[in-house]
C-alpha cells in the first residue's frame, strides 16, 4: 500500500510551485468544502504522467485526487460517489486502497466491477490491489471471469496468482468446454490459473491443449504441466501467452 508520505512526495516531485500552493489551500480545508476541491482538481491541476515513483503510470490530478480523499471522512466520500462523473468514479475507484478504512468500501468497489463504464471496471480491475485484499472468492471470481470473457488482460489484474482457487479453475473449464462445443476458443493465458487445482477435468483439458492445432494453446499446456510438477517453475514464461487474444473467433 502506498502511503501518504509517498503520495506527498509523488506530488512535491512533479507539482509546479503555483500548484502545490492550491493543494496546500484545499488540504486547509475539511467537509463539504474538501470534497468540492476533489471535483475541481482538473481546473487547477496538469494531467503530468507521473513517469517514476510508486505512482508510475498515473497522472498529476489522479495522484492530487488520491491526496485530498484521504483527508475526507467516509460520508463525504460516499456522496462524492453518489454524485461522480465518469472520470471522477475512475478516481475514486483508483483511490480505494489509499482511504481511510478501506475496507468499508467494498460495496462500492464490487459496484465498479458489475460497472457497465469500461474506464471505472478497469480502475478496480488492473493495478488496484484492492480487490486482492479485500475481496470475497466470489467477488474475486467475478472480476476474473468479466475479464476473460471481455478479453481483458488477466496479467494485469494484482494477486492473480496469489488468488487463484479452485472454483476459479472448475468454472474456467465449464466455460472452455461451452467454447470448444461451439467451435471456439478461449485466450491460452487464462489456463495459468489451473495448475494448482489440476482434476479429473481439467487434466483432460490440459490433454486436449496439448493437440491443439494453435501453437499458445500448446504452450500453455506445457506451462500448466511444469508448474503442476514443480510449483513457482514458470514465473515469467507466460509473458509471450499475454498479448489479447479474441475469444469469439475459432
Amino acid at each position: 500500500m502506498k502511503t501518504n508520505t509517498q503520495i506527498a512526495e509523488t506530488i512535491a516531485a512533479y507539482a509546479t510551485e503555483k500548484e502545490s500552493t492550491w493543494i496546500a489551500e484545499q488540504k486547509a480545508l475539511s467537509g463539504k468544502a474538501l470534497a468540492l476541491a476533489f471535483v475541481k482538481v482538473p481546473r487547477f491541476i496538469s494531467k503530468h504522467l507521473i513517469e517514476a515513483s510508486d505512482f508510475k503510470g498515473w497522472t498529476l490530478d489522479q495522484v492530487v485526487r488520491v491526496d485530498l480523499l484521504t483527508q475526507l471522512d467516509e460520508a463525504n466520500v460516499d456522496l462524492l460517489y453518489e454524485t461522480a462523473e465518469m472520470q471522477e468514479a475512475v478516481a475514486l475507484t483508483r483511490s480505494l486502497p489509499y482511504l481511510n478504512n478501506p475496507e468499508n468500501f467494498l460495496l462500492r468497489a464490487t459496484d465498479a466491477v458489475r460497472s457497465n463504464m469500461g474506464p471505472v471496471f478497469d480502475a478496480i480491475a488492473f493495478g488496484n490491489t484492492y480487490p486482492k485484499d479485500y475481496f470475497s472468492e466470489a467477488a474475486w471470481n467475478q472480476l476474473v471471469l468479466k475479464c476473460i470473457f471481455n478479453d481483458k488482460a488477466i496479467h494485469q489484474i494484482i494477486g492473480l496468482d496469489d488468488r487463484a482457487n479452485q472454483d476459479l479453475a472448475n468454472t474456467l473449464s465449464d466455460f472452455a468446454h461451452e467454447r470448444w462445443s461451439a467451435g471456439r476458443r478461449v485466450p491460452s493465458q487464462v489456463w495459468r490459473l489451473v495448475p494448482k487445482f489440476i482434476n479429473e477435468s481439467l487434466h483432460a483439458d490440459i490433454e486436449k491443449l496439448t493437440q491443439s492445432e494453435n501453437p499458445r494453446d500448446v504452450l500453455a499446456a506445457s506451462l500448466v504441466k511444469q508448474e503442476a510438477q514443480i510449483p513457482g517453475s514458470t514465473q515469467g514464461l507466460w509473458h509471450e501467452l499475454e498479448k489479447p487474444e479474441p475469444i469469439y473467433t475459432a
